[in-house]
């Protein structure tokens, strides 16, 4: 595995790649690596000649400080993982490489999506989300991007980003969530609990499932239902919704797809997870 971390030598080495047709997968990460995310780079592995990994802790995302300052941080680690799993390369930046003096903050139009559930309960974070995969993307330049769907909102913003900036010239592959084997959604921010926390955390999972066993029944009774399961194992709910997958909006129709989401927090550390119902 090749470990960059100057943005001009990464595109530089994509450039020779491609000038000898080799396709380029793309999967950006935050670090602290974890099976979800090796998940992602063997999908990308199976689809391309060449996959880069970038790992960088992005501080125009974080609306909380405190968050950003405690995110986990195994560089050691995450670099054997990448090794031992086949990674072509690793793009690791410091944040002068990826907003380099002069760059010029651009504004997303985002729409609805800006301020509903993780928008209205993270004020900016989206827009800190399509900053530095938009930056990252220009570097990488990628044929194809791979996202984990427990990032439920965030893959659909990706996605309008993509659209917008980049004429929907990248692929952008959306897999599944990999879950513990008590059903907990695998995620970096897992390793802050402390030994209780994690053995409450699968409530989470147990509101979702909750939720789609009783589809078909009362929804605002559902709902209610689910946030005791929560509250119950000491989560403080932001949301529980179910909506539509698409446009993210509440919908009575009994035939539309429809995704369960939910945001609450544990031993003040911030848990998501989603599960389609139809």
């Amino acid at each position: 595995m090749i470990l960059f971390k100057r943005a001009t030598d990464l595109t530089a080495f994509v450039t020779s790649q491609k000038l000898v047709n080799k396709s380029i997968g793309f999967v950006p990460t935050m670090g602290a690596l974890h099976q979800g995310h090796l998940s992602l780079l063997q999908q990308s592995a199976k689809q391309n000649d060449t996959t880069i990994c970038s790992i960088f802790v992005n501080p125009t995302q974080f609306n909380n400080e405190d968050d950003f300052i405690k995110y986990p941080v195994t560089i050691e680690k995450d670099i054997q993982l990448l090794a031992e799993i086949g990674c072509t390369a690793l793009f690791l930046p410091d944040n002068e490489e990826v907003y380099p003096h002069g760059h010029s903050k651009k504004i997303y139009d985002l729409g609805e999506l800006e301020f509903i559930l993780e928008g209205k309960f993270r004020p900016g974070h989206f827009q800190g989300v399509c900053e530095v995969v938009d930056r990252l993307l220009t570097i990488v330049q990628p044929h194809q991007i791979y996202l984990g769907q427990k990032d439920f909102q965030q893959c659909i913003v990706i996605k309008k980003m993509i659209r917008d900036e980049f004429n929907n010239s990248i692929k952008v592959n959306t897999e599944p969530t990999l879950r513990e084997e008590d059903g907990l959604a695998m995620s970096s921010r897992n390793l802050r609990l402390t030994k209780e926390g994690r053995e409450k955390a699968p409530a989470i999972y147990g509101a979702l499932q909750y939720i789609k066993q009783h589809l078909g029944e009362k929804e605002a009774d559902v709902v209610t239902q689910a946030k005791k399961i929560l509250s119950d194992a000491q989560f403080s709910i932001d949301y529980v919704e179910i909506v539509n997958p698409e446009t993210l909006m509440r919908t009575a129709s009994e035939v539309e797809p429809k995704v369960a989401l939910i945001a609450a927090s544990l031993e003040s550390i911030r848990l998501i997870d989603n599960m389609m119902l139809l």
